[in-house]
């Protein structure tokens, strides 16, 4: 082959490549490649690790509870501002597997139950379930809001109240508070109304226990709904984003995938703590454990007042009566006991909660709820839902118990629910963003070829030229 048709034959070639590599960058050709093969992997099935890590996930959660003790409850009841110490962790491991796993014979949905079983662990604690905590007495509390207005039956309680000693605030174990106790009041309730419970918990029949048969999407039909919740306990369209979002918010499974997360998107997810769908927003990026990773939050919004979020007026209870940004009132959920949720230390909240409440700090870093997602497989790697159980707390003229009591969301207990990713999932997932980052990146490979090449040919074209006469050289010619 002639020499001149090879040298303008790598130009042409070093031309084309850099054409297709522009092309294949503006019109995504990898990246579209790369994400639909993980769409088609992302299906729970038989057999896969997918699945495997579905029914039986490797990253460790815990639960971690924070209570607030009363220092000064003589002075509360004189109407003075209450004066809280945190005590904790008390740290527990959450074990979670997926039982009862049936397909549906559609084949686009599953079916399982999720029980979960909470493991004291002592080494992660700071303190032992035998430690006593004095907080607000809320069974007495929410047995006083629901009889506050029937004269008669609000006196023999009060006197049976007094008679057993139960007053506005109790001192209990925190193995008690959290898992249960037979309380008096409720127990002498409970021989009038047999339908009335005499135990109470936070945490009551929540351990050892499912919250109800769920019916997942398996993903197969459109991958978007990848272990998103059809069903819970026979209601639908509930706006979960995915399982992994609801074992942050609520409990269910965490080693689930959402492929694809960009930083405009809104991940949605369902808290029974709040009886409402909530969502997070990007924030920034970030690595975790080498894992590049988009972390969402829960912004202002979801907890503001009406005013700020109209869609909160369900959480004025009764209807127009509405509590400030920051809080929300769940009684409604919560069988007419005056509970209401805000973030740990009222981050976020209306400056009078902070200030009523001797003891508050909310600090960004420790008290907000966060989700780190990797964006390219939408991997969970890190997770810390952190939601504060407060009860409102009043002056009840037909019980002496509560005093001169102010008006007061009092904070009872705060807990953070936290998983990350373990080492062995995190080196699977790195291995895939390695490989996607090839993947995504071999037109940049083209383009550098090219670029190469090109460079090989202008040298080429020079040498071919050859160097230009000296004058010496050209002085004969010019005789001539």
């Amino acid at each position: 082959m002639p020499p001149k048709i090879c040298l303008y034959g790598t130009g042409v070639v070093s031309v084309l490549l850099l054409i297709v590599s522009i092309a294949l960058v503006l019109f995504h050709v990898f990246p579209n490649f790369l994400h639909s093969t993980m769409k088609k992997e992302i299906v729970l099935k038989n057999g896969t690790d997918v699945f495997e890590a579905w029914v039986n996930p490797s990253p460790p959660v815990y639960m971690q509870f924070y209570f607030f003790n009363v220092s000064n409850p003589s002075e509360v009841l004189k109407g003075e501002n209450p004066s809280v110490t945190e005590v904790g962790p008390y740290t527990y491991r959450e074990i979670r597997p997926m039982e009862q796993v049936t397909f549906l014979d559609n084949g686009n949905e599953i079916s399982a139950v999720n029980p979960k079983t909470y493991i004291f662990e002592p080494n992660m604690s700071r303190g032992l379930e035998d430690d006593l905590i004095r907080t607000v007495n809320i069974p007495a509390v929410t047995v006083m809001e629901k009889f506050k207005d029937h004269s008669t039956i609000s006196k023999l309680i009060s006197a049976y109240m007094t008679s057993k000693n139960e007053g506005l605030f109790v001192t209990r174990k925190v193995g008690d508070l959290l898992w249960g106790y037979t309380d008096d009041v409720l127990n002498f309730l409970h021989t009038f109304s047999p339908e009335v419970d005499p135990n109470f918990g936070l945490f009551y029949k929540m351990n050892g226990t499912d919250d109800g048969e769920y019916i997942f999407f398996t993903g197969k039909q459109n991958y978007t709904d990848f272990t998103r919740v059809a069903k819970w306990r026979n209601e639908s369209n509930l706006e979960w984003w995915s399982t992994d979002q609801c074992n942050m918010i609520n409990g269910t499974n965490a080693a689930s995938f959402h492929p694809i997360i960009s930083k405009d998107e809104m991940l949605y997810m369902f808290s029974s703590d709040l009886c409402r769908s909530i969502y997070a927003l990007f924030e920034k990026e970030l690595y975790v454990m080498d894992i590049p990773a988009y972390r969402f939050t829960i912004p202002r919004e979801v907890f503001a007042n009406i005013t700020e979020n109209p869609a909160n007026a369900g959480f004025c209870v009764p209807a127009g009566n509405c509590l400030g940004s920051g809080l929300l009132n769940v009684s409604v959920c919560k069988q007419g006991a005056p509970i209401i949720m805000s973030s740990p230390h009222f981050y976020q909240a209306d400056k009078k909660y902070v200030d009523d409440i001797f003891g508050m700090n909310p600090v960004k870093e420790d008290h907000e709820t966060v989700i780190d997602v990797n964006p390219l497989t939408g991997f969970l790697l890190r997770a810390a839902k952190r939601i504060q159980v407060n009860v409102f707390v009043r002056k009840y003229s037909a019980f002496s118990q509560t005093g001169n009591v102010n008006d007061l969301v009092f904070p009872v207990m705060y807990l953070n629910e936290s998983i990350i990713i373990d080492e062995g999932s995190a080196r699977t997932v790195r291995e895939v963003v390695t490989k996607g980052a090839i993947v995504i990146n071999i037109p940049f490979f083209i383009m550098g070829l090219a670029i190469l090449i090109g460079v090989i040919f202008i040298i080429l074209v020079c040498k071919q030229r050859g160097p230009e006469s000296t004058p010496a050289e050209q002085e004969p010619l010019l005789k001539s």
